[in-house]
């Protein structure tokens, strides 16, 4: 492991690094406000568009403005084009508080994987921090896996494997996929997913933490791309009030989720996390596969050197080799 110097001017603003004020009832305004890219069908399936993707948004839950948007790789058009791709339940990161499934920001990259893999990518929008704290952010999540199931859409219905389901994210939605499939998993007797069949996560980059600072993190303190007083800043305003960063939904290493995670080992759910030596999260999430492969489940830790938190963000170029392990994965999770 390279270690890094120390920066000479660390950052220490988080509010302002973050581009959010804290009004006094506790909610938060974002500056300034994120490029949303809004869709219809008609436009994405027109034959100009210059992505071989498809795209349409769907209503989830109008009261809680919770909704889902679908990449459809275009080959699936092709009538010569028969077989049903595996189905990706992807969740965006954002450390809870920012962001949309909207974001231009994450356009590209979930098309790109959507295209890459050969699946069907349902990105669902949930509820923001800290207007809704957690769990709310892991309820949505829930419900748009029930919702999916049952979603009278042709381009799920016509062309998604739901006997193939993943559940997955990046960053603070690697969380959300981790603890969505916690309370899935926990209550799949007593709430059939059928024809839904979750095969396994995918855990890109998990945000996760504790009290307790770690090597990477205090060499890594103002990293460009996560600093420590930001991760800080967004757990503070995540978290349940009055909980800190060993709560649970913060720290996975406590035993709250054991029960859970014995029914996942039973069901046979696969997991795969990746991190990098550019992430100053990198000795979490090796606690956290180690955690994962100590309580018996299926665990593929890929690692991937020069990758910064949020790579495919950074530079998607750098990516090529990640989908090609999130592929094979997929792939080894549908053999009989």
């Amino acid at each position: 492991m390279t270690t890094q110097t120390p920066p000479s001017n660390p950052i220490t603003d988080p509010y302002k690094y973050l581009r959010i004020v804290l009004a006094p009832d506790g909610t938060i305004t974002r500056l300034p406000e994120i490029p949303s890219l809004n869709l219809s069908s008609a436009d994405s399936a027109s034959d100009s568009h210059p992505i071989p993707i498809l795209t349409k948004d769907l209503t989830i839950n109008q009261s809680k403005k919770t909704w889902a948007r679908i990449f459809l790789p275009r080959q699936t058009l092709d009538p010569s084009f028969h077989a049903k791709l595996p189905l990706i339940v992807w969740f965006r990161g954002g450390g809870f508080i920012l962001y949309s499934a909207a974001s231009a920001l994450f356009q590209h990259s979930c098309a790109t994987m959507a295209i890459q893999l050969s699946a069907v990518l349902v990105s669902i929008e949930y509820r923001l921090a800290p207007e809704h704290r957690l769990p709310a952010a892991y309820e949505d999540a829930v419900e748009a896996v029930h919702w999916i199931k049952t979603a009278p859409d042709e381009w799920l219905t016509d062309f998604a494997d739901l006997n193939n389901c993943f559940l997955m994210g990046g960053s603070a939605g690697a969380n959300i996929a981790y603890h969505a499939g916690l309370k899935l998993a926990a209550t799949i007797d007593d709430q059939d997913l059928h024809p839904l069949e979750i095969k396994g996560l995918i855990l890109h980059q998990p945000f996760i933490g504790r009290c307790k600072r770690t090597e990477s993190e205090l060499r890594m303190v103002s990293d460009p791309h996560l600093p420590l007083c930001c991760a800080d800043l967004m757990w503070k305003l995540a978290l349940p009030i009055g909980a800190d960063r060993d709560h649970e939904y913060c720290n996975p290493t406590v035993e709250g989720g054991s029960n859970a995670l014995t029914k996942m080992k039973a069901l046979g759910w696969r997991i795969l996390v990746d991190w990098g030596d550019k992430d100053p999260l990198m000795d979490r999430q090796q606690e956290f596969v180690k955690m994962l492969q100590e309580k018996g489940l299926q665990v593929v830790s890929q690692f991937s050197e020069g990758h910064c938190h949020g790579i495919e963000l950074v530079d998607l170029s750098k990516c090529n080799a990640l989908y090609s392990a999130y592929k094979s994965f997929i792939s080894s999770s549908l053999l009989p």
